[in-house]
């Protein structure tokens, strides 16, 4: 499934992924949308910086084909073709509420883009509609933020002090190397590459009260060792693999 559409993220619900995780950039009119790189040269038909398009322009692109070349097209659960549009999050919101069972969603603010904290006020005021970014008391939100941005989290957190922040790592800052995290944030987001090279890491977290989101955890080796070492979750592009490893470790 090429990544970030629509019948990539039912096919992992399907799998039993307990949450999916996606990348949100806005479109020059506005609009927020599941794509993970800054220009869309690889993942469509089309050539530019994202940022610099309306969404129509973007809604006439073809987002499947380069993955999907060679391989015929796959039906989804509807019996339609594979979906090769451009996935908005609000579609993606839509699809998680309708699930029929309990859905988490980690949705990552891509930056440095050209609308600083435009990003963070569209992505709250969506979420807001949903009842998602200030869920009453007692009841916490299915969503939650994720960026390497410090600043981007602490804007969403000025906006919606009750939603839950993972600030991604791809190398631990010196002041955070005791299990830290930046005020507000519950939950550090390491790279794999950091659990493999200190896994103490994880413990270092956990004592400070806060949760550990391991990604990007492909490889068995790297599920065995977030396993055995408590992390809280793991992001995967092979989430059935990983449920059915971590189910074999449990049991073992």
């Amino acid at each position: 499934m090429a990544e970030h559409t629509l019948a990539a993220y039912t096919q992992a619900l399907e799998d039993g992924a307990e949450a999916l995780e996606c990348d949100v950039r806005l479109t020059s009119d506005g609009h927020l949308v599941c794509v993970h790189d800054r220009r869309i040269n690889r993942t469509s038909n089309g050539q530019g910086a994202l940022s610099t398009l309306p969404l129509k322009e973007l809604q006439a692109l073809d987002w499947a084909s380069w993955k999907l070349a060679g391989v015929g097209d796959t039906p989804n659960a509807d019996g339609d073709v594979t979906s090769r549009s451009i996935l908005t999050l609000e579609r993606l919101l839509d699809a998680v509420c309708d699930w029929g069972r309990p859905v988490e969603l980690a949705i990552e603010t891509k930056h440095p883009t050209r609308y600083a904290g435009l990003v963070e006020q569209r992505l709250i005021q969506l979420l807001d509609r949903y009842g998602w970014a200030r869920p009453k008391r007692g009841a916490g939100s299915p969503a939650r933020v994720m960026s390497f941005s410090w600043l981007s989290l602490r804007r969403c957190l000025e906006m919606a002090p009750a939603l839950e922040m993972v600030y991604l790592m791809d190398r631990v800052p010196l002041r955070l190397r005791d299990g830290s995290l930046p005020l507000g944030v519950g939950v550090a987001g390491p790279s794999i590459e950091i659990i493999r090279a200190h896994p103490e890491y994880v413990d270092k977290v956990h004592a400070s009260g806060r949760q550990v989101h391991v990604w990007t955890v492909n490889d068995p080796r790297d599920i065995a060792l977030c396993a055995a070492l408590g992390v809280d979750a793991v992001i995967t592009d092979r989430p059935r693999d990983a449920l059915e490893q971590l189910s074999e470790l449990a049991r073992g």
